[in-house]
């Protein structure tokens, strides 16, 4: 028998019809299987048995097909037989390979990831590394996504606790919904190995949470649970998920990261929703909710006086206020300060109260090396506390000169908040303090492709544009950013362009309107000093800037030794010796900032 006619016995013999069929029904019984392990917790062996049954009947499948074909068993040649044990052969990988990689094969949770489907891991992402997306809310009351957030929120604050895994920050994994059609790509983007997607359900005292673990790059999942429990266990519902993904993916736990991870801050149940409640209006970073948030924080507080991590919760809100047209730095981070300190007396070890006393202490006492100690306090207790490499690149470092560091902290926080706008375009200004202007503009390209209507984004940019004297190209930009914001420093970086470029009136516009409004309400001393020089009236400026340390506004003044904006008053006597009092000599680096 010749090969043309071995071709034709196995049309004969519909060998191909019958391997077809089987794969078909395999697959079929492979999402059924898959569906129930995941349901009832079965063990990984269990799938991994039937693959190989299944595997071990195809080949039977076949020679079944082939010795008992209508035409009936025919003597074939060596030539022949080793086609179709290669045949077989191919057939039996292409099954296992598929049933590895299909969505519902559970693998050993040791396995590398170059060994999991054949594909090699991307450099940038490490076998330790997870994003958890966002839970979907399966609650009757729609009204409680605030509930599925918060245990999203709390699993994820646990995991970042542990210093062995890289952990994802929530403003980066908020984008993408729980269960999403591309989980690689997602992965990739996000650079991690790992993804964790959840569902909560809540119904009076009752919850459920429904939680997967997945290797993102094979879709493989490696854990599935559902757990059923009294609200009264929803924390350790959240530090057994935890532990679980930790020992899951192999990560190594010090004595006090476990004890992190299974702490119950309260047992008063109101009050940990209000305290939810609170952190979901503040993620929300809008002046209306911002207040609501210290309203239910402050709730939460009542039900429980004992209750850090409500003070802790309030500390933020309080930092963030005057930033979002809440009042001035004066009316609000005294407050922050004594939330904070109340929220470490209670537990020494809360890294979102030690961040905001570190804000606090460089923002409003410009106290730089304090800040700095409160920082490297918070990064030993929260390693992957994107917020803390963040605050501390351009709270503390930046203002001190400290470029190099700078840079390598804002690198470290994008690493774990990648999509973050404001972290993208904060990267961007310490490329600039590092003297990397196109590394700079390429950046901050990146952000306004992220989301054009940032306007921060903008306004950086046109920084940059500024520096290499491109002053139409800088105020087409600005002008962007002030059609987005209500933003004082804006309006008073463009009113410094227009003077720049010899728009005199248009300047003396926009100096009398935050006038206006200074009168009215805390508008920043900052954006006048900006319009006046570029108007060419130093004094008037440096009256404004005087101002702004008064206000103890250290996110604007703060940067004085830095920020080109303020270049034009360099080597003037009372300039520098603002700048001495703000940041002294000793305390400053320097930096490569062009002028």
């Amino acid at each position: 028998m010749n090969s043309p006619n071995f071709f034709a016995e196995l049309k004969q013999r519909k060998l191909v019809q019958w391997a077809l069929a089987y794969v078909a029904a395999a697959f079929a019984l492979l999402q059924g299987i898959d569906i129930v392990a995941s349901r009832f917790g079965w063990p990984e062996q269990t799938m991994r048995f039937v693959i190989i049954a299944l595997s071990v009947g195809f080949f039977a499948t076949l020679v079944l097909a082939w010795y008992h074909g209508e035409r009936g068993a025919q003597r074939v040649t060596g030539t022949e037989l080793l086609i179709l044990a290669l045949l077989l052969a191919l057939g039996g990988g292409f099954l296992w390979q598929f049933g590895g990689s299909s969505h519902g094969r559970v693998v050993r949770s040791d396995a590398s990831p170059a060994a999991i489907g054949g594909s090699p891991l991307p450099a940038a992402i490490t076998e330790k590394s997870i994003a958890v997306l966002p839970f979907e809310n399966l609650s009757d009351d729609k009204q409680n996504a605030y509930f599925a957030e918060g245990v999203q929120d709390e699993v994820l604050t646990r995991l970042a606790k542990v210093a062995d895994l890289k952990v994802i920050s929530r403003t980066s994994t908020e984008h993408f919904r729980s269960s999403p059609d591309n989980l690689p790509a997602i992965a990739r983007q996000l650079g991690v190995l790992h993804i964790l997607e959840g569902s909560v359900q809540k119904s009076g005292d009752a919850v459920r949470v429904n939680v997967q673990l997945i290797n993102a790059l094979t879709d493989a999942h490696l854990w599935a649970e559902i757990y059923d429990r009294k609200l009264t266990d929803i924390f350790t519902v959240e530090s057994d998920i935890a532990k679980t993904i930790a020992e899951t993916l192999q990560a190594k736990l010090s004595g006090s990261e476990k004890t992190a991870m299974s702490k119950k801050p309260t047992t008063n149940q109101a009050a940990y929703e209000l305290y939810l409640q609170g952190r979901f209006l503040w993620n929300k970073r809008a002046g209306p909710e911002i207040r609501k948030s210290v309203d239910c924080f402050n709730k939460a507080i009542a039900q429980d006086p004992d209750y850090a991590q409500a003070y802790a919760g309030l500390a933020q809100s309080w930092t963030v206020m005057s930033s979002y047209n809440g009042g001035s730095p004066a009316d609000s981070f005294p407050q922050a300060q004594a939330a904070a300190m109340k929220a470490i007396a209670l537990d020494e070890t809360s890294s979102d109260a030690l961040t905001v006393l570190a804000s606090y202490k460089a923002l409003y006492e410009f106290d730089y090396a304090g800040a700095l100690e409160q920082y490297e306090r918070v990064l030993q207790l929260d390693p992957n506390n994107a917020t803390a490499h963040h605050w501390l690149a351009v709270d503390t470092l930046a203002c001190t000169g400290h470029c190099e560091r700078e840079l390598a902290e804002m690198e470290r926080a994008v690493e774990l908040d990648p999509l973050s706008l404001i972290i993208t375009c904060n990267l961007g200004l310490a490329y600039m303090h590092n003297g990397r202007l196109d590394d700079a503009m390429a950046q901050l390209r990146k952000a306004i492709a992220l989301d054009g209507s940032f306007y921060i984004a903008h306004s950086t940019y046109a920084t940059v544009l500024a520096i290499q004297r491109k002053i139409p190209e800088a105020i087409a930009e600005m002008e962007k950013s002030v059609a987005m914001t209500d933003d004082p420093a804006a309006l008073g970086q463009l009113g410094q362009l227009y003077g720049m470029a010899g728009r005199k009136g248009d300047a003396q516009n926009i100096l009398s309107r935050l006038r206006s409004a200074r009168d009215q309400h805390y508008t920043a001393a900052y954006a006048l000093a900006l319009v006046a020089l570029g108007l060419g009236d130093n004094n008037e400026a440096l009256n404004w800037l005087e101002q702004s340390y008064r206000d103890h506004d250290g996110d604007s003044i703060g940067y004085i030794r830095v920020d080109p904006l303020l270049a034009p008053l360099h080597g003037n006597p009372r300039f520098e010796a603002l700048a001495e009092t703000i940041v002294p000599a000793r305390l400053f680096k320097g930096a490569a900032a062009p002028k």
